[in-house]
């Protein structure tokens, strides 16, 4: 199995979607993604299914506009739910959402798809939350107004064990947030980072593994017991683990 830990796989600021070439990343797609792909959207919201549909519409239009369109394309959310094994296994190409990490990690253990995915050959890519969720140990980054605060909000779940990397999405975006009056990295996230490492990723960079070797490609940050460091810049690869 391959997996490309994302941030975004697309652009900014544009009127459709379309993947972003930077680091290599759409050629080391076209070098994993059998012809014919069969691709499967798992969504983030099982119960959203306008917002899936568009979503997982800009999905299949991003990859058909980079040469790379699927001979076939399926949409997993709740109203297809017991579907899920059978859609695994006629899949190459898996696609993790975005959207609320709690929520989709709550559905997808819901469908097991930990368990789905072991004897899993093809590709799979994740997008943010969806990639937040592929760790053995999610970290799911206080999001939404009153979580940083919420003595009951779960900060540490279990996730799909693709790989051991906890990344931090859209790192350009949010560093400066501020939620429930703190700023979200340096009162919540380096707090919560203490013992820990996680990776801050700018959109455009993504980390790929094959379960053997894992690399962190483009622009990358490294925050680990309350500091942050800079790895790695645009054009760069650095190999995390072997």
């Amino acid at each position: 199995m391959i997996a490309f830990i994302t941030s975004s796989p697309c652009l900014d600021n544009v009127d459709r979607p379309i993947l972003n070439p930077a680091n290599g990343f759409i050629q080391r797609l076209r070098d994993v993604l059998p012809p014919n792909c069969r691709a499967l959207f798992i969504c983030s919201d099982p119960d959203s299914a306008e917002l899936t549909s568009r979503f997982g519409a800009d999905m299949a239009y991003a990859f058909a506009n980079a040469g790379m369109p699927f001979r076939s394309y399926t949409i997993l959310d709740g109203f297809n739910a017991e579907d899920a094994p059978q859609l695994i296994h006629d899949s190459d190409f898996i696609i993790l959402a975005g959207g609320h990490v709690p929520t989709q990690n709550a559905f997808f253990r819901e469908i097991r798809l930990r368990e789905l995915l072991e004897d899993f050959s093809g590709t799979i890519m994740g997008i943010s939350a969806g990639s937040m969720n592929a760790a053995d140990l999610v970290y799911a980054q206080p999001e939404m107004p009153g979580e940083s605060i919420d003595p009951y909000y779960r900060r540490f779940l279990p996730g799909l064990g693709l790989t051991n990397i906890q990344i931090l999405p859209h790192y350009q975006k949010v560093k400066n947030d501020i939620i429930d009056g703190r700023r979200l990295f340096e009162d919540v996230t380096y707090h919560d980072s203490m013992g820990r490492t996680f990776y801050a990723l700018p959109d455009g960079s993504y980390v790929l593994t094959d379960g053997e070797e894992t690399l962190l490609c483009g622009k990358g940050y490294r925050l680990r017991n309350g500091i942050l460091e800079q790895l790695t810049g645009n054009g760069s690869c650095l190999i995390l683990t072997k």
